[in-house]
């Protein structure tokens, strides 16, 4: 069974254009997860438009919107499974307006693939998604440099790319010795899941041991608890029911917890999982708990339960370290969007612009600026209108990231850095 393999989220990320959802798509066809006649009625659709290069990259883009475009939008969860792990692929859009789901794609991901077009290199994207993939958590990368087949496998090419990705890893703090980088043709499979015949010069691991040999990510367990309401439920005969994901933590019965920003506690009667008692529940559980003496009224959604002696951090102001990725104008101090952070959603008040930082490199350019726009780095405090927990993302990463939205986009994400409790 599947289930008996570990599971990893996978991020594919990289400039437009460079072949990510081929890339996805092949990767997808060559570990089984997709029936050939799948792919042959793609490439019949696909060579009808006169567009025969995009049978794999449709296995991603089942939206209709996606095919006419041409573009990758949403992030498609699609599943596939290697020796040692079943994957799940968060497919990130490389296009700019694309990049909030890249943020919210990014976040849940364990590891990262970067797919570089081997004829154009890097690209503003191509760093873009590097920088953040850094920002957001991600510690484990590998490099496919793509359309090899339209560089006639180049050795000479395959590594001038590898050179200029290399520099740029390095300024943000990876060891490119540590990052296995790969020559593909995503289109025609080559390195995929066997080593291809075109690239005799190449000797390293194909795609898919590159994927075997990621480390599993340690489960949270030994953090404290931490379980973001999603919703609670009244159920007759029971009582009140929060549901939620356990992020961090384990929660036995019989444990004495809280529930942050309101401080209603109690013991925990039961703990249910997919409509089974279980006698504890782990990070990556989506569990539903009752806890005796807590009424309908003590507990909703974006609050946070916790161990009562440990319980969730409520800020009364913190610090955070955001990237601004789209905003008609300038952000000044006394900006209020709404922040969303696990699950909850709340308008929070820039009251200080303290740092401006370079982008690429994470430098601080310019202290207590007078403005940032898209595209600035920077260091601001924030104070929530009401009540909000979050954790700094060195203690708690689970709950250390936020997104900030306004005007029904996503205006820039961050991480906390510290927090003043209320």
């Amino acid at each position: 069974m599947a289930a008996d393999k570990p599971h990893m989220n996978l991020a594919v990320i990289g400039h437009i254009d460079h072949g990510k959802s081929t890339f996805v798509g092949r990767l997808m066809y060559d570990a089984g997860a997709v029936p050939p006649h799948i792919i042959d009625k793609f490439r019949e659709e696909a060579k009808q438009k006169g567009k025969e290069s995009f049978a794999f990259a449709w296995v991603m883009d089942s939206l209709k919107e996606e095919r006419e475009r041409g573009i990758t939008i949403d992030i498609a969860h699609k599943r596939f499974d290697t020796d040692k792990y079943y994957f799940t692929v968060v497919d990130c859009p490389g296009h700019r307006d694309f990049v909030k789901n890249m943020i919210t794609g990014a976040s849940q991901a364990d590891a990262a693939v970067l797919v570089v077009a081997a004829p154009d290199g890097v690209m503003a994207q191509t760093k873009e998604h590097i920088f953040l993939s850094r920002t957001l958590g991600i510690n484990q990368l590998i490099v496919a440099v793509n359309k090899m087949d339209a560089v006639e496998y180049s050795e000479k090419r395959y590594k001038e790319v590898v050179e200029q990705v290399s520099g740029i890893l390095k300024m943000i703090g990876f060891k490119p010795s540590e990052i296995p980088f790969v020559p593909t043709s995503a289109f025609y499979g080559d390195n995929i899941v066997k080593n291809s015949d075109k690239t005799p010069w190449y000797k390293g691991p194909t795609m898919m041991d590159t994927l075997n040999n990621l480390k599993q990510p340690e489960k949270p367990s030994t953090l404290p608890l931490r379980v973001p309401v999603e919703d609670a439920y009244t159920i007759s005969g029971i009582g009140t029911v929060p549901v939620g994901r356990v992020e961090t933590g384990v929660m036995k019965k019989g444990d004495k917890v809280v529930f942050m920003p309101g401080g209603a506690g109690g013991e925990v009667k039961s703990i249910e999982m997919h409509h089974e008692e279980i006698p504890q529940a782990v990070p990556g559980d989506n569990i539903g708990w009752n806890v005796r003496g807590i009424g309908k009224n003590d507990v909703r959604r974006g609050d946070v339960c916790g161990h009562a002696d440990n319980p969730p951090k409520v800020a009364d102001e913190f610090v955070g370290q955001i990237v601004v990725l789209q905003h008609p104008s300038a952000i000044t101090a006394g900006y209020t969007p709404v922040f969303h952070a696990h699950t909850s959603q709340i308008a929070c008040q820039l009251i200080s612009l303290d740092k401006k930082l370079d982008p690429k490199s994470g430098q601080v350019k310019e202290e207590n600026p007078t403005f940032i726009k898209a595209g600035d780095a920077a260091i601001v405090t924030i104070k929530p209108t009401k009540p909000m927990v979050i954790e700094p993302v060195k203690e708690i990463p689970q709950l250390g990231r936020f997104a900030i939205r306004d005007m029904g986009m996503t205006i820039a994400a961050g991480m906390c850095m510290s927090v003043k409790q209320k």
